[in-house]
């Protein structure tokens, strides 16, 4: 079944939140997410339903839409689910499998933007590395559920302002669990995973929990 108008709507605000387009408390305008869409209000309004079940954005009373922030306690739920997908899909990976490829391009993104010193980039090319990782599953429905999990995640990041540093320490630990994976140890690969999760959640967790948790200043969507 094609996915009507409000879903690609929906598909389309969820890309823009998971290239950090779109940041943590972000007020939503309704007229100018529509123009940007080319959609109606109506389709709008019933995109934004969709996202604000999800978790993705949330309505305030007398205020409108606006992007969601996450908690300390949504981290650790999204690193829990992390797990259960990502550790489990690299330790049965085949390193055949097209999901191997993905990772393989989104490392050579994320060493390309090092050079370029885009953070943004590098943050991007992380989200399609771990994407690579569930589709080696050969899942469709974890393939969605993870790309929601993303964009929360993505919003957990967002929490951090400009922070490149967080992003730039683990494009080489992508590089290691590549190598290892590729070069036939995948449960090998799966045990650094599960260490590499750990150490990304607590780093995550401190740089939040370091400033109440990393409050951005809304903005209008232009």
């Amino acid at each position: 079944m094609k996915p009507d108008r409000a879903e690609r709507s929906a598909d389309a605000i969820r890309e823009l939140i998971v290239t950090g387009r779109l940041t943590p408390g972000q007020r939503l305008s309704e007229q100018s997410v529509s123009e940007s869409l080319d959609v109606s209000r109506n389709t709008l309004r019933e995109a934004f339903r969709i996202l604000v079940h999800e978790g993705l954005l949330v309505r305030r009373p007398n205020a409108g839409v606006a992007v969601a922030r996450p908690a300390l306690a949504d981290i650790v739920d999204i690193y829990r689910v992390r797990r259960l997908i990502e550790v489990p899909a690299l330790a049965a990976g085949d390193p055949a499998h097209p999901g191997a490829r993905a990772m393989r391009d989104a490392v050579d993104a994320a060493l390309a933007a090092r050079l370029g010193g885009d953070w943004r980039d590098i943050a991007a090319a992380n989200m399609r590395f771990h994407a690579g990782i569930v589709e080696l599953a050969g899942s469709p429905r974890l393939d969605r559920l993870h790309a929601n999990l993303s964009a929360e995640l993505r919003l957990s990041f967002g929490l951090l302002g400009d922070d490149g540093a967080f992003f730039d320490g683990f494009v080489d630990r992508n590089v290691g669990l590549l190598r290892r994976f590729a070069g036939g140890d995948p449960e090998g690969a799966a045990a650094d995973l599960d260490r590499y999760l750990t150490d990304s959640q607590r780093a995550l967790q401190s740089l939040v929990d370091a400033d109440g948790s990393g409050h951005p200043p809304d903005t209008v969507t232009p």
